[in-house]
This record gives structure tokens, C-alpha cells and sequence, in this order.
């Protein structure tokens, strides 16, 4: 896997090589084609691939959607037709990976539920798959446990897996993210995180739902399938804080509550205190509550500075600070793509699976705190066996989805009580 500074060194070049590209071509004098799979095809995935077509033309390579995969059929079907595949290699239910996987296809898009994204990535890796996989990529420890051994895996066995943590392919985050790795901008000494905003999608159970079906078209709002959303939406400032201290946090402790939710079992808000370590402790505020005050970002302090995430930074002396350009100008969302395709072609491949693995760690520890009213040590996810937490998984499993019979249904509307559950 790439070092920050490695990534940040090679950023600074791409766009350049990007503008003046020549056609990557076939030995029969062809563009260089990517065979691509989506496995989960809605909206998140079609996105992603409409990035991926920018970013190919950016190098003057091509891709092709060449096989869907979807919990419903008619999804996949309808991702098939939108984008030309073939629609016989549209597969629906819950292994449909499977199906997949065994087609010629060189890369994929993983855009199905977080729940299901550890499985998906392992299949993929042993498929010998190059993966964009979007965030988060799990939804509790034992899933990001399973992640961590597919990523080390994919590479070794030189697998692209990059993740859709936009923020690390921006210019403007990559300009701080070096100017504080060479000491311009001092060290990191607090700071709060934000993702508040409204809920995301409700969808009401359909007549023809099973209980699977109804908790896979509804995954936003159950913390089975999406993690909660603090894991789900706020891995992003979270992953930047990570980044930007240059490790993850020792502990979390955590607030939250469900007040106002109408569907599942998430909370509506979480408030935490990471502590990194060196006397550092970043606060965390998540909220998905409409009609409340909306803030998303990162705002950083340093013994010299406070950093606005992407955006403004201030130094105590007055001073400007001189940032070094570093290239990835243009949308995150294409550039992000642009670094997997690059990074195939020249053979040394991305491999973010450790950050994004990390920073979703990390979400699902203040998660694990807000919930239980307990101080959670990522330890605790990671390599303490006998932690109560280690093992702690949620049920229905992905596993669960894949199989002939309904899954039993989690109490909706109910909601873990801290110091009880």
C-alpha cells in the first residue's frame, strides 16, 4: 500500500501525465478496454461508474460495463440497459456476486449495502478482481477484520482496491495534507468533525417485500445494513482526521440517542470524544435530524494554525502559508477513479484498504460507545480477543441474505439502550 507521503508525492504528477497522456493501446492497436462489473447497481454505483467513463477518457483508455449484480433483479437489469451490458448478465438475489464474479469482467464497483461490502471485496480479491469499493466497508468488527485479511491479500497479489473517500484524491485536502506532513501548518492538537444533515431516503415496506428485501431497499435507516450513519456518512471527516493526525484514535467515548426516526433502528445523533494519544482528542458530531442546522466538515487546530477541512487556514502569526501544488484539479469523484486506472496501467498499484478499513473502525467505535454507554478501544475491534466488543457482530450477517429462507426481521423502531443493551 502506497505511504502518504508516497500518494502525496504521486499526486502532484498525475494530472500533468493525465493532460498529456497518449492512448493506452491493445496490441492490435486498440485503446486499452476495462471489462467492468457493478455488484450492487443502484444510484451510488451508477454514479460511480458515470466517474469511472470520466476518468478513463481523462487517459485515453476505455471502459465497459460488462455485467450488473443487484439483491433485485430489476435493478441490476436496469443498470444493464442504461449502460449497454448485456442484459443476461444481469443477476439478481443474494449471491448474485457469485455469478459475477465468474464472468471476464477485470474490475468492479462494489455499491451494495455496507453489511455486505467485507464479503464482497473477499470474493472479489480471490476472483483476482481490482476493486473500487465505496465506503464504509464494514459494518462491525468482525467485518472489518475480514476486510483488513482481503485487502492485505489483494496486495499481494497486486489487486487495485481503492475506496470511495473522495476527500484523499482533492486537491485542496492533499495541498494540507502535505503542508502538515512537512511541518508548515505545526501539529495537531484538537478538533471537531462534522456530518449533520437530514436523513437520507425512507423507503416503506412494499407489499412484495420479504423481510430481506425490505431491509435491502431500506438500508439507509438500518444500522444492520448501513452501520448507523455515523458510520455510514461521517467515516469521510473522520477518515480526514485520521489522516490528517497521522494516526487513528486510542478510544472513543460516546453519546447519542434515537428521538425522531420513523423507520429502522439507527440513532439520530451521536457525539463523541476520540482521543488519539499526545493529548490530542478530536470531537465528533453527527446528526441526521431535518429541520436542524446543517454543518459538514472538518475544523482542525495546531500549535500554529486552525484548518478549515478543504478550505481556509489560518495561521496564529499571521503569516500565509506557501502550498505546493500537487495536481487533481477537477472532481474528487472522477480523480478518485482516475488514481485506480492509473495506478493499474503503470503496475504499482492503489491499495487504500488499510485507511478506509482504519477510518471505518474508527466510525464503528463511537458507534459501539454511543450504544453501550462504554469506552471502546480500537484494540477492542482489532487484535484484543477477550474484549466483549471483539466479536461483537450484528444479525442478521450478510451471509443470512444469501440463503432460501427469510431472515428474521430486527425490532424496528427500537433502539439500543446505553448501560442496558
Amino acid at each position: 500500500m502506497q505511504n502518504r507521503r508516497e500518494f502525496i508525492q504521486s499526486a502532484a504528477s498525475l494530472s500533468a501525465a493525465m493532460a498529456a497522456a497518449p492512448s493506452v493501446v491493445t496490441g492490435q492497436g486498440a485503446p486499452r478496454l476495462f471489462k467492468v462489473g457493478m455488484i450492487g447497481s443502484g444510484r451510488r454505483a451508477c454514479a460511480a461508474f458515470a466517474n469511472l467513463r470520466i476518468a478513463a477518457k481523462s487517459l485515453n483508455v476505455e471502459v465497459r460495463l460488462m455485467a450488473t449484480a443487484d439483491y433485485f433483479l430489476d435493478q441490476a437489469q436496469a443498470a444493464a440497459k442504461k449502460y449497454g451490458a448485456d442484459e443476461k448478465f444481469a443477476f439478481g438475489g443474494g449471491a448474485s456476486y457469485k455469478k459475477l464474479l465468474e464472468t471476464d469482467c477485470e474490475l468492479v464497483i462494489l455499491a451494495a449495502p455496507p453489511a455486505f461490502r467485507p464479503v464482497h471485496v473477499a470474493a472479489a480479491v480471490a476472483a483476482g478482481k481490482h476493486i473500487f469499493a465505496e465506503k464504509p466497508v464494514a459494518v462491525d468488527p468482525p467485518g472489518i477484520r475480514q476486510f483488513l485479511a482481503a485487502a492485505a491479500s489483494a496486495k499481494a497479489r497486486k489487486l487495485a482496491l481503492v475506496a470511495g473517500t473522495q476527500r484523499r484524491h482533492q486537491a485542496s485536502y492533499l495541498r494540507q495534507a502535505l503542508a502538515l506532513q512537512k511541518g508548515q501548518l505545526g501539529k495537531i492538537l484538537s478538533g471537531t468533525v462534522y456530518w449533520c444533515q437530514a436523513r437520507g431516503s425512507i423507503r416503506p415496506r412494499r407489499p412484495t417485500d420479504t423481510n430481506a428485501g425490505y431491509m435491502a431497499n431500506n438500508w439507509m435507516n438500518w444500522a444492520e445494513m448501513s452501520g448507523d450513519h455515523i458510520v455510514e456518512q461521517h467515516v469521510h471527516n473522520l477518515d480526514v482526521a485520521n489522516w490528517f493526525i497521522g494516526r487513528p484514535p486510542l478510544t472513543a467515548i460516546g453519546v447519542g440517542a434515537r428521538l425522531r426516526r420513523p423507520t429502522g433502528n439507527q440513532y439520530d445523533f451521536f457525539s463523541v470524544d476520540y482521543d488519539y494519544g499526545e493529548g490530542v482528542h478530536i470531537h465528533s458530531l453527527s446528526r441526521q435530524i431535518p429541520g436542524c442546522y446543517d454543518r459538514v466538515g472538518e475544523f482542525l487546530t495546531t500549535d500554529a494554525a486552525e484548518i478549515l477541512g478543504g478550505g481556509k487556514v489560518r495561521r496564529f502569526d499571521g503569516k500565509e502559508v506557501a502550498f505546493e501544488e500537487v495536481g487533481h484539479e477537477g472532481s474528487p469523484y472522477d480523480l478518485e477513479h482516475a488514481d485506480m486506472l492509473k495506478s493499474i496501467l503503470d503496475g504499482n498499484v492503489l491499495n487504500e484498504g488499510e485507511s478506509v478499513a482504519t477510518s471505518t473502525a474508527t466510525a464503528i467505535m463511537g458507534r459501539i460507545s454511543a450504544y453501550t454507554g462504554q469506552i471502546v478501544r480500537l484494540s477492542d475491534l482489532l487484535t484484543q480477543t477477550e474484549s466483549p466488543f471483539y466479536n461483537l457482530a450484528f444479525k442478521p450477517a450478510a451471509a443470512d441474505f444469501e440463503g432460501t429462507e427469510d431472515i428474521v426481521l430486527p425490532t424496528e423502531n427500537k433502539a439500543p439502550v446505553p448501560g442496558k443493551d
